[in-house]
Formats: C-alpha cells, sequence, structure tokens
C-alpha cells in the first residue's frame, strides 16, 4: 500500500472512531444509529443514472464535509440528534476510507482516490 494511501486510510479510521465517539455523547441509541450509519450508502443507487452522476451523487454525501457541516448545524441549534446524524455521517466516510473504499472517479464505482476496488 503506498504512503499517501495509507495516510489516507488511517485518518479514515481516526475519523471513523472520533464520530463513534461524538455519537456515543449525545445518547442516540444503537438501533437507530446502526441504519443511519450505513444510510449514506444508498447514494450509489444515482450509478443507475451513469457512473458521471452516480459518482457525483456518491461523492456529495461521502465527503467529509458534509456529515461536519449537518454536525456543526446540529451543535449550533443545540439538536443532539442532528449531532449525532452528522456524527454518524462523518463515522462512514471515515469507515469507508479506512477500508480502502475512497471517493468515486467518473470512470466506474470501482475506480477511487485510493485506488481500484473490487477484483481487479
Amino acid at each position: 500500500m503506498a504512503g499517501a494511501v495509507l495516510w489516507q486510510r488511517s485518518e479514515g479510521a481516526l475519523v471513523f472512531l472520533a464520530g463513534l465517539v461524538v455519537t456515543a455523547t449525545t445518547g442516540a441509541d444503537w438501533w437507530v444509529a446502526l441504519p443511519v450509519f450505513f444510510a449514506p450508502d444508498l447514494s450509489f443507487l444515482a450509478y443507475l443514472a451513469g457512473p458521471r452522476v452516480g459518482a457525483a451523487v456518491y461523492n456529495a454525501v461521502h465527503i467529509y464535509g458534509f456529515g461536519a457541516g449537518v454536525l456543526a448545524i446540529g451543535m449550533v441549534s443545540g439538536l443532539p440528534w442532528l449531532v449525532a446524524l452528522g456524527a454518524l455521517w462523518l463515522a462512514h466516510s471515515g469507515f469507508d476510507r479506512m477500508l480502502g473504499y475512497g471517493l468515486k472517479l467518473d470512470s466506474g464505482f470501482q475506480d477511487t482516490h485510493l485506488g481500484r476496488i473490487g477484483r481487479g
């Protein structure tokens, strides 16, 4: 594994853990948190419209800024459920990066900024 990819996967692991810790502080129930954690993966359905649209939608909900923005809005507005949602969204994105599932390229779902996923 190349050095830059190792760093990004390590960063993903840290974001994943931080997101879980922040979520735990909100008192969110695990049975609600679990489906919310996996909800961003529904964005892969955008690939039905083609790889360019699929990559754009998938990336829009898998960038760290999306979860961080939701978390920040939750903190400013004093809504723990929104803090939990943002933290879980961040945790999901970090989890994906930790496992090597990066942001998608226009060429197809298997091509990411961290390299090709799946069987080569």
